[in-house]
């Protein structure tokens, strides 16, 4: 049985071909106080490569992650991706990664935050041009991490914005969008002409719900917390792995698998 969050529909497959794409943390994962706490079993791997193949490739990873750190979390399986927010894309399974690198400001400002907090349980990410503050394991100091990244804005180059999360705060180029990562897979052969289906957990998803409505597609936000773009949800990930579970062994997904394969 699929638990479902208040005042929110579960979501149905729809009829068609349809793909995928999924956030990660939160979402496949429940979150850790570190990024690297946590851990991919054999039955989600298993789960993910059965629904590649049902929807003929049409799967991708969105995430906040870079596409190296995801490919060591779920290794050996490596899928299409859109890492750091979509500065980073994956465009064929095992096809090359379209980096970015850190910028010299952004490393600086780094080193000040860690010396400013000064707290071993606040985890500071550094991802390339991406700043992010993990103050899940101590959630008092997420106001004055926020006052940090928004105090910066007017040191840094424009082109900058902060995003605040259930439990820590991002500095980030304004170029980081996942619904334009979503847009730009939508492009390629293996996405063309089939309907978006979305799920993510957090404030950061929501421009990916945004897109995905857009496109007529199907977006569903994992635990929700306040309002969301999203007219979907699912309790939790447990809720979240039990849904896609149910729609990789349902006679529609195989159907919609069938009828867009070149005949």
């Amino acid at each position: 049985m699929i638990s479902l969050s208040p005042n929110l529909a579960v979501p149905v497959v729809p009829q068609g071909p349809w793909s995928l794409f999924l956030d990660i943390d939160g979402t496949l994962l429940e979150h850790a106080a570190h990024p690297d706490a946590v851990v991919v079993g054999d039955e989600l791997r298993t789960l993910l490569v059965r629904l590649e193949a049902q929807l003929d490739g049409a799967l991708a990873f969105i995430t906040g992650r870079s596409i190296a750190a995801v490919d060591h979390l779920f290794r050996p399986l490596r899928l299409r991706a859109a890492g750091l927010y979509g500065l980073e894309h994956r465009l064929a399974r095992d096809g090359p990664v379209e980096a970015a690198s850190e910028p010299a400001d952004i490393a600086a400002l780094a080193n000040e935050i860690a010396t400013e907090l000064d707290n071993a349980d606040v985890y500071i990410e550094r991802k390339g041009p991406i700043l992010a503050i993990h103050t899940r394991a101590a959630p008092h100091l997420l106001q004055r991490a926020t006052e940090l990244v928004e105090q910066a804005l007017d040191r840094l180059p424009a082109g900058y914005r902060v995003l605040a999360g259930n439990a820590g705060v991002e500095l980030m180029p304004l170029e980081a969008a996942k619904g334009a990562a979503i847009r730009r897979f939508m492009q390629i052969p293996a996405f063309r002409g089939r309907r978006p289906v979305f799920l993510g957990d957090d404030t950061s998803d929501e421009n990916g719900f945004e897109t995905v409505n857009e496109l007529d597609g199907i977006s569903v936000r994992i635990k929700p917390q306040g309002s969301t773009a999203a007219p979907f949800a699912l309790a939790g990930v447990d809720a979240a792995l039990a849904w896609l579970d149910e729609m990789s062994r349902s006679e529609t997904a195989k159907a919609a698998t069938l009828a867009a394969m070149p005949k």
